[in-house]
């Protein structure tokens, strides 16, 4: 069991496109409401240049030997985003030889050489993220994620994240900060009445300070992602819907916020 102090880090994955897959198939692929697990992970052992064979593999050079499955994952729904369906239509049009191939390694007859899919993705959606595990492993993904050996993508590499994607250094309680600091994207402005705005949190492990609203179970945390023997478990999440200051929302154009709250000492938020 790994004794390491506990460390958190604080993601920001928003988009124009994000697609968190959860039951893909040839001709369709979906999308889960919110980042997967197996999303994340596979983010991360990217920015880190790990293989598919390696990504869930122990760090052997660090202190304990920390591995992806020892993070723990609390989402903050900013923006859900809508629900958005590509026709995506792979191959036709090319000579019998760079024609697709089959499940079996042929090129696929004429007749059939265009392979047409529905893709779906979410438009426009923002998810922030509160990431804690051991502290050295911690580090090693916000040094990672600044230099990254394959650029961060939003579960497909077609979906490229805004800047920040990372919100500061690593902190002791970075929920603390998904529920008092760290600015809302919302949908629409709150009501200029409004004291504070209701915004749906996941958590990865039971919420101590209030009883969950529901329960999901999502099979999404993965045992294997080579891609020959792709293999995933089923883990649970809790919902809350907690109540935010309306001080937090980050206006229309949020990246001047989240400047803003970059530029800030953790230490003066009264909980670094």
């Amino acid at each position: 069991m790994n004794t390491t102090p506990a460390s958190g880090l604080i993601l920001r994955l928003a988009g124009p496109l994000s697609a968190y897959g959860t039951q893909a198939a040839f001709a369709h692929r979906d999308t889960a409401p919110h980042p997967t697990r197996s999303a994340l992970i596979g983010m991360l052992a990217a920015a880190a240049g790990r293989p598919r064979e390696h990504a869930l593999a122990p760090f052997d050079d660090l202190p304990g030997r920390p591995s992806y499955q020892e993070l723990n994952v609390t989402t903050r729904v900013d923006r859900p985003g809508t629900l958005h369906t590509d026709y995506h239509v792979t191959g036709g049009g090319y000579p019998r030889h760079m024609s697709l191939r089959t499940s079996s390694g042929q090129h696929r007859p004429a007749r059939s050489s265009a392979l047409p899919s529905h893709r779906l993705y979410l438009n426009d959606a923002a998810f922030t993220l509160a990431l804690t595990g051991p502290a050295p492993l911690i580090d090693a993904i916000a040094d990672h994620l600044e230099h990254p050996h394959y650029a961060p993508y939003l579960g497909r590499r077609a979906c490229v994240p805004d800047e920040p994607l990372v919100l500061g250094e690593p902190l002791p309680d970075p929920a603390h900060h998904l529920l008092h600091h760290v600015p809302l994207t919302l949908p629409h402005p709150p009501r200029n009445s409004a004291d504070t705005v209701p915004v749906a949190f996941l958590w990865g492990t039971p919420p101590t300070h209030k009883p969950a609203d529901s329960q999901l179970d999502l099979a999404d945390q993965p045992l294997d992602l080579t891609t020959e023997n792709r293999r995933y478990t089923t883990r649970r999440i809790w919902r809350t819907t907690e109540h935010l200051p309306a001080r937090l929302y980050a206006g229309h154009r949020p990246l001047t916020a989240l400047a803003d709250y970059l530029e800030q000492d953790p230490s003066c938020t009264g909980h670094a």
